[in-house]
């Protein structure tokens, strides 16, 4: 996440809100780096704050990665604060603050940008979801149904065999000849 900044305090803090897939650890690697790419801090948590001044305008950058949970992802909530010192205003402190206005109203269009990519992300997940469900749901089907008919054939088989025996034992079986029962030519 990046954002433009020339503000005297620069406030961010975040919390995992909720975890998901087969691991469960809540810890979040999130860093904060100045516009030339150097580290300002750093913190492994599952709630932090970073917090910093700055003295140059810049894209600061905020960086959240999920290393410790390899096999699932976690939610996280983030809020930014932006903090102003000096309450007196000469000419150059109001085209400061004009340009430090500007720039809140970058990173909340860009904040809108993301929560709408989010969003949508969201809507492909869930129907990507669904989709996996009703592929598992016609899976369990065609395999519930596959077992039914093979146990059917199986007994059909396993039927028609010894059918086939009798029959065959029926043809070859020669009735004992007695005096009184002789077989006819």
């Amino acid at each position: 996440m990046m954002w433009q900044g020339l503000f005297s305090l620069f406030n961010v803090s975040w919390q995992v809100q909720r975890t998901l897939g087969m691991s469960h650890d809540r810890h979040v690697a999130a860093t904060a780096h100045t516009p030339q790419g150097f580290l300002i801090d750093s913190s492994q948590n599952v709630r932090g704050q970073i917090n910093f001044s700055t003295k140059e305008t810049g894209f600061y950058q905020l960086c959240l990665k999920n290393q410790q949970n390899h096999f699932g992802s976690v939610q996280v909530y983030l809020n930014f604060g932006v903090f102003y010192e000096g309450p007196e205003m000469d000419h150059k402190q109001k085209n400061e603050r004009k340009q430090l206005n500007d720039t809140v109203d970058a990173i909340e269009e860009s904040t809108r940008k993301v929560q709408n990519n989010i969003f949508h992300m969201w809507r492909y997940y869930n129907f990507a979801r669904m989709r996996k469900m009703a592929d598992f749901f016609l899976l369990q089907s065609n395999y519930n149904y596959v077992n039914w008919w093979s146990t059917a054939q199986s007994l059909v088989i396993v039927l028609s065999g010894i059918l086939q025996l009798y029959f065959l034992k029926r043809l070859f079986n020669i009735p004992k000849t007695t005096d009184t029962k002789k077989p006819r030519c």
